[in-house]
């Protein structure tokens, strides 16, 4: 017999999946789209490129997102300082492209991809991370205020993070004509 979700991880995926819907388009394309490029889901480029601009950002962000796997490895347990620096400078790097794309435009949506591409275990480290990518003189300065601006006070210092893992991983969804549907 199939073991049924608790009440409480269905709320909380309804939750997430409810948080996904509040994003932009571009933003949600995006999410998806990096889901697809970081999880090996599918073929990303075949995919998701409209023209070789796109093209290009998705090999590119094949090529960035070749380090997810060390920097899910070198994850510190705690804040020993000799762990940090070997994670966040790739941590830090990956972020700095994602933002410069122009597509995660919050801490929310920034969040969101994250602990879906590196699991619970990087949220206590996301803050830091987003704050220094944002802050990198790459972005435009419009975009680093907005960007600095949509972290919350709370998120930026949470005493303590859930290390409850995502449910919700959003995917391609193909469309559908409706025109073709039987009445």
């Amino acid at each position: 017999m199939a073991a049924r979700a608790k009440p409480a991880e269905g709320a909380m995926t309804l939750a997430e999946m409810k948080e996904f819907a509040g994003f932009a388009a571009g933003t949600q394309r995006y999410v998806r789209r990096s889901l697809d490029v970081g999880l090996e889901r599918d073929d990303a480029l075949s995919r998701w490129s409209r023209d070789v601009v796109e093209a290009a950002s998705i090999r590119a962000q094949a090529r960035i997102y070749e380090r997810l796997k060390d920097i899910r490895a070198m994850m510190p347990n705690d804040s020993d300082l000799n762990g940090i620096e070997p994670f966040m400078a790739p941590l830090v790097t990956l972020s700095a492209f994602d933002l410069g794309q122009g597509r995660l435009t919050s801490f929310s949506s920034y969040r969101f991809l994250y602990e879906r591409l590196l699991g619970a275990e990087v949220r206590p480290w996301l803050p830091a991370a987003f704050c220094s990518a944002s802050a990198l003189p790459h972005l435009h300065p419009d975009l680093r205020r907005k960007l600095l601006q949509s972290i919350s006070e709370a998120a930026a210092t949470a005493s303590g993070w859930s290390n409850r893992q995502p449910s919700f991983f959003p995917q391609w969804v193909e469309k559908i004509d409706t025109n073709a549907l039987p009445n």
